[in-house]
């Protein structure tokens, strides 16, 4: 008999598949911002688009009629306060908000403006950050008992043995019962936990707030962001790595990013020219939300391939180890249903060699299969067979 193949059992990604965050306030359509706590009630939404030099290059091979780059939905929610879990503030409203979203950019103040109050007296964001993941791990901590209390009942009355149903009840109470452990006894973050490729199925079905990814925002003045410098930046980001290590700090400043999002283009470059030579800093000055688009984009564990031609040039959204089939159907479900095969081009390799035609005559268009784990930048071509239309009865 021939060897077993080495059957290779993929492990699911945490989190739900998407691409909504909740984000700062920051993005190039703004959102109502006032000088007293809770003026954002609401969650208001952005779509921005993620900046990709591939993406531009291939626009201008193709020369397309349609352009349509990956995109992002940002949300932005109003702040919580200490006691939120209980309903402090705007309590119970926020915490239903951010668990609606796929990740989470946590914004935290790191200037002082006596004409800018804060909720909690004075700036410190660490303890803001403190504070925030507290709250948000009592949220959790809630959800998760009443879970662990309701499968307990239910296991208590399936006694010993049982049908395959029975067994697989038992399962999940294990699970949530190590669930319960890291979260509510360890008290840490659910993202932050040792999970196999089963309790990650059953933890996507939860949607626990501190499963989902994060990245953190800190929100300088003019002057300590274009001179790189901040007296809380060490501080947090020794926060962070003792606590959250991995997570990512980005630094930006809300109030230049806000005139810049006002100004037309030609008036953008003279700004931040200004800026540099105001604050006599050696390295230009130049807006960072390109840079905290891609972090909260490629924290969702999020990529995307391409399609080209002369009609349009398109960036599709998918999840790392996504599969052939699966991304053709991003394009059309039937794309799925009746996949035969994709046809794989590299940017790299139409970029260096200038033509598809090239490509093609130096053995780099290459046909795979259904198991073909797409890679992010990848040219894609699908084909597909026809659907077949159930029988009517």
């Amino acid at each position: 008999m021939p060897p077993k193949k080495n059957v290779v059992v993929e492990k699911p990604l945490l989190g739900r598949p998407g691409n909504n965050l909740k984000m700062s306030k920051k993005t190039n359509r703004g959102a109502l911002e006032q000088n007293f706590p809770f003026c954002t009630i609401d969650p208001s939404e952005a779509r921005v688009a993620v900046p990709d030099p591939r993406f531009d290059w291939l626009c201008d091979f193709y020369k397309p009629a349609s352009k349509v780059p990956a995109y992002l939905t940002v949300i932005d929610i109003a702040g919580l306060v200490k006691g939120a879990a209980e309903g402090e503030g705007l309590g119970n409203a926020f915490l239903s908000h951010i668990r609606a979203v796929d990740g989470i950019f946590h914004l935290c103040r790191a200037f002082d403006d006596d004409d800018v109050i804060h909720v909690e007296g004075a700036v410190d964001p660490v303890r803001d950050l403190q504070i925030i993941h507290e709250e948000l791990r009592l949220k959790d901590e809630e959800f998760i008992n009443k879970q662990v209390d309701a499968r307990q009942r239910d296991v208590a009355r399936l006694g010993k043995g049982g049908t395959a149903a029975d067994k697989a009840k038992k399962e999940e109470y294990e699970i949530l019962c190590k669930i319960q452990k890291l979260v509510v006894e360890d008290k840490k973050d659910a993202r932050e936990g040792t999970w196999s490729g089963k309790e990650i199925e059953l933890l996507n079905t939860l949607q626990l707030i501190t499963a989902k990814p994060v990245v953190y925002l800190c929100n300088l003045g003019e002057k300590d962001f274009a001179r790189k410098k901040n007296k809380w930046l060490p501080k947090i980001k020794a926060w962070i790595d003792a606590n959250h290590p991995g997570d990512i700090l980005i630094p930006y400043s809300g109030i230049m990013e806000e005139k810049l999002s006002a100004m037309i283009e030609d008036e953008r470059g003279p700004y931040l020219k200004a800026l540099q030579e105001k604050y006599e800093v050696p390295n230009p000055v130049a807006s960072i939300l390109p840079k905290i688009i891609v972090a909260g984009y490629n924290a969702l564990s999020l990529i995307y391939f391409f399609t080209g031609g002369p009609d349009e040039v398109r960036a599709w959204t998918i999840r790392k180890n996504t599969k052939a089939p699966q991304a053709a159907g991003v394009i059309h479900t039937d794309f799925e249903k009746a996949f035969i095969m994709a046809e794989v081009m590299k940017f790299d390799d139409l970029k260096e060699l200038g033509s598809e035609a090239a490509v093609k005559a130096g053995g780099k268009y290459v046909q795979k299969g259904k198991e073909y784990v797409v890679v992010d930048g990848d040219i894609l071509y699908f084909k597909a067979g026809q659907v077949t239309a159930p029988k009517k009865k």
